[in-house]
């Protein structure tokens, strides 16, 4: 089979993938601009492409039996060019990854070990055992609430219990209270269990149902010292509702990992916004980092691999998206 890899993203699971594969393949590694003829014809007579995006501007691939997004979204996929019996399939991996960043996120909030270090090479010993300014709080005491439970919130859930932490979670479907789940709510009570939790970690994907979906309402529900943080799709959470809530200290502060606005070829370093989120003191913004991990590349290899070993001996394929 002659197999694709388009575009940046792709490209990083090119490298070592005849190991992992069972069978000799014509492997092509294209970039993200189809420019020459060449690039397009072997987008177009490709039976597997790896890849992040599938619009209109791109040659209609009509071999292509399985486009593989080497990634858990695939907004950016137009479904309506894959050729009939194509089949659309998705990676996950990353959500160790994902869960070890919130985990760390929130404990250097409880444990100011860089303030610390900073001080004491001051002379400064205020974080000094026995001293009123030295006190601090503990992860362990406070409650984490989880908009959404695949793989991720799941990841993140197990490792707040292991800081004694107390779960909350609402979902698309039902999720039962047990081990890792303290309340569970749908996402018709979302004000609710925005309320229930010292910290919202929204997981989401984008879906015209989830799409600013924490939006104002939803935000003033949050206890006032509340932390959000997002690391599903930046629009899931309102832009505009979320830097108001910040700019007037509604909420406590955020974490945002996932963005409104990312870079392209012509604009290679934008804000993360629309809005001035780089000018406010109570956010904490990372450039899309919270799943990039050797770890993650390496699961998400073998799951592609997998799925092409499946199509050439015809066997059903997994990750279906």
């Amino acid at each position: 089979m002659k197999i694709v890899f388009h575009g940046d993203n792709a490209r990083n699971f090119r490298d070592g993938m005849e190991a992992v594969l069972a069978d000799a393949h014509d492997i092509v590694a294209l970039p993200e601009a189809l420019a020459g003829e060449d690039e397009r014809e072997h987008f177009r007579t490709a039976d597997v492409i790896v890849g992040i995006r599938l619009d209109a501007s791109m040659p209609r691939p009509e071999r292509l039996r399985l486009y593989h997004a080497p990634s858990a979204g695939t907004d950016l996929i137009d479904r309506s060019l894959l050729p009939a019996g194509a089949v659309l399939c998705n990676c996950f991996g990353h959500e160790h990854a994902i869960a070890e960043y919130v985990m760390t996120a929130l404990l250097l909030r409880h444990v100011p070990i860089p303030d610390a270090d900073r001080r004491l090479r001051q002379g400064d010993w205020s974080y000094w055992a026995g001293r009123p300014t030295g006190l601090r709080t503990e992860l362990g005491d406070s409650t984490i609430g989880l908009l959404g439970f695949g793989h991720i919130g799941k990841a993140i859930a197990q490792r707040a219990k292991a800081f004694g932490m107390r779960v909350s979670v609402a979902n698309r479907s039902p999720v039962p209270v047990g081990a890792l789940v303290d309340e569970a709510y749908g996402l018709d009570d979302l004000a609710a269990f925005m309320g229930s939790a010292d910290v919202i970690v929204v997981s989401l994907p984008l879906l015209p149902e989830t799409a600013g979906l924490v939006g104002r309402s939803a935000l003033a529900a949050m206890r006032p010292d509340a932390l959000i943080v997002n690391v599903g799709r930046g629009p899931v959470i309102d832009e505009a509702a979320l830097y108001e809530a910040l700019e007037k200290r509604r909420i406590g502060g955020a974490i945002i990992d996932t963005w409104y606005r990312y870079p392209s070829a012509g604009e290679p370093g934008p804000a993360p916004g629309h809005l001035a989120f780089q000018d406010l003191d109570n956010i904490v913004m990372t450039p899309h980092m919270s799943g990039w991990t050797k770890g993650t590349i390496r699961r998400r290899m073998q799951t592609i691999a997998g799925n092409i070993n499946r199509l050439a001996r015809g066997e059903p394929l997994v990750n279906r998206a």
